[in-house]
């Protein structure tokens, strides 16, 4: 009877263990992009301040997913200028949508990796994307391309001064 005592609290404290959430670290997550600007030079910036539900087993991909959202305040191109230009309505309009967010539908597991499935919102506007990614040593690095046009992203200009498409890096770091 003991024995059987002892496998069941263990039983239940794995299966806690395994369902529990991960915590973000917000201080090594980040989101990184590129889109090239003025139609020769890449625009490198960043986005910080990762926060959400981050729940990944890769024993049990259905009971994964992930609920994260970033401020679109962060953006840092490490030029203030362009940065002020991108916070305010011609871009990201930061006032009015705080937040940058991923809600995943699924997780899969792919031959290279993983990918999840889900909604992005961006400057108030929802599409479903996939995100292939990999998790290694509690770091989630995923790459997507998002065209601008899509989220009305700095629609009133042309595609000479701003890119159509950004590459978009994520990397978050849990424990």
């Amino acid at each position: 009877m003991k024995n059987l005592a002892f496998i069941l609290a263990f039983c239940l404290v794995s299966s806690y263990n395994v369902l529990q959430a991960q915590t973000i670290n917000e201080d090594k997550s980040e989101v990184k992009f590129h889109i090239t600007g003025g139609g020769i030079f890449k625009v490198k910036g960043t986005f910080t301040g990762m926060k959400g539900d981050f729940n990944l087993n890769t024993n049990d991909l259905e009971h994964s997913g992930f609920s994260i959202c970033i401020g679109a305040a962060t953006i840092n191109t490490k030029n203030k200028k362009r940065d002020a230009h991108l916070k305010d309505p011609d871009f990201f309009e930061v006032e009015k949508y705080p937040t940058i967010c991923f809600e995943s539908s699924s997780v899969s597991k792919t031959s290279s990796g993983y990918q999840t499935t889900g909604q992005l919102t961006i400057h108030g506007v929802t599409k479903e994307v996939t995100i292939p990614f990999t998790y290694t040593n509690n770091t989630f690095t995923g790459e997507l391309v998002v065209n601008r046009f899509d989220y009305e992203l700095g629609k009133d200009f042309g595609t000479m001064r701003v890119g159509t498409e950004a590459t978009i890096t994520i990397i978050c770091v849990v424990h």
